[in-house]
């Protein structure tokens, strides 16, 4: 595993719902006292934040941003494709390539959760993980800042995992100022076959 890898695995357990983070934090400043300097430091800031708030505090606050506002969204594919039917197919074709890679989800996971493609870059071929992530770059540089707009914690870890990726290019900066201003496609057709519907965002709201 190299030091990227280290980290999306970190990052993994930082961005996911933080039931039972607290005993897993003496081992993430080990992983974070490893990395460069520009992955670790947020990271740590994280830390810090977590080893601080009481564990019901911490899972209260991370429902209130995760799940409550639409733009702090952790399902990837959510800011390319929308409500789509191409959604559909690229969350299809995802959970295939993690099925190659021998990772396997429960049926209530879907493939695009940021949590869940760290884990894959984590632990999938090194070149595999990092291109799954840098494709949806737009996606997670519009997430970073909607975070630091509503100044949550989790902005952190979003900066930690930006800074283990290529700088944005310029297609990618544009991307992700158009969803800015018009947020993500609209079609409400052909997505129940492949996630139930707690896991749509709603498609109304337009992401700031």
């Amino acid at each position: 595993m190299n030091r990227d890898q280290a980290a999306w695995q970190a990052q993994s357990l930082l961005i996911g719902y933080p039931d039972g983070l607290a005993g897993r934090l003496p081992m993430l400043r080990c992983v974070a006292a490893s990395l460069d300097p520009e992955v670790a430091a947020p990271m740590s800031r994280f830390l810090d934040h977590a080893e601080g708030t009481q564990a019901a505090e911490l899972a209260a606050d991370y429902v209130a941003t995760f799940d409550h506002r639409k733009r702090c969204c952790l399902f990837l594919t959510y800011y390319a494709y929308g409500d789509t039917r191409k959604r559909g197919m690229a969350l299809l074709a995802i959970k295939r390539k993690y099925a190659a890679a021998g990772l396997a989800l429960s049926d209530e996971e879907l493939p695009d959760h940021l949590a869940v493609m760290l884990e894959y870059a984590a632990t999938a071929v090194p070149d595999n993980g990092a291109k799954m992530l840098t494709a949806h770059r737009a996606g997670l540089e519009l997430l970073r800042l909607a975070l630091r707009g509503c100044d949550s914690p989790w902005a952190d870890v979003l900066d930690s995992i930006s800074a283990t990726l290529p700088p944005l290019r310029g297609d990618q900066r544009a991307a992700a100022a158009r969803l800015a201003a018009e947020g993500p496609p609209e079609e409400r057709v052909g997505l129940a076959a492949f996630a139930p519907p707690e896991y749509m965002p709603d498609s109304q709201v337009v992401l700031r």
